[in-house]
């Protein structure tokens, strides 16, 4: 296969997916060196972002998605005539950001920084599947331990936690 449709495959592959796609699963499919794959999406990239189009690849959530360029985001919404029905409530971006920074972690915990019930709020993070059961805390009654999961990371456009800013950082912006 010449490295032209090499490339072209891996573009057809992140069309279709919807989904981030891994190096481990465009391996599976393309049999070759994951380093060869690596640099054909990067040329990809690359090739995307000098031809300023509409649509852009990013490295999110530990793979490689294909999304609308956010410059368009505000005139797609008015073309599509949706309003931003999944933005997150004040309580849900707190409990999240409790969440994403302290995990794993009980629901006890999380209330215990807010000094409010979070049930609904749990709940309604779950259901989004912004957050997850990780496990079981070793404790009486075994709570249920939580964390982010791999659409936290897509909704906020991250490629890790690595990636979340800093208490440092939040405190220089709210400074400026």
């Amino acid at each position: 296969m010449a490295d032209k449709e090499k490339t072209s495959l891996i573009e057809a592959m992140l069309f279709v997916s919807g989904e981030p796609v891994t190096l481990a699963s465009l391996k599976g499919v393309m049999e070759m060196p994951e380093p060869d794959i690596k640099q054909a999406v990067d040329e990809l990239i690359a090739e995307y972002k000098e031809r300023d189009r509409g649509i852009i690849i990013v490295e999110i959530a530990q793979g490689y998605q294909m999304v609308t360029n956010p410059l368009y985001a505000k005139l797609l919404r008015k073309f599509t005539n949706t309003a931003a029905s999944n933005k997150l409530s004040m309580p849900a971006l707190e409990t999240l950001a409790i969440v994403a920074y302290k995990q794993p972690l009980i629901k006890a915990e999380v209330e215990q920084i807010r000094g409010v019930n979070s049930d609904g709020v749990m709940k309604s993070l779950l259901d989004k599947r912004l957050i997850k059961i990780v496990g079981q805390k070793e404790a009486p009654g075994k709570p249920m331990l939580y964390g982010t999961t791999k659409e936290f990371l897509q909704y906020f456009g991250l490629k890790d936690l690595t990636e979340l800013p800093t208490l440092r950082e939040l405190t220089r912006e709210e400074a400026a």
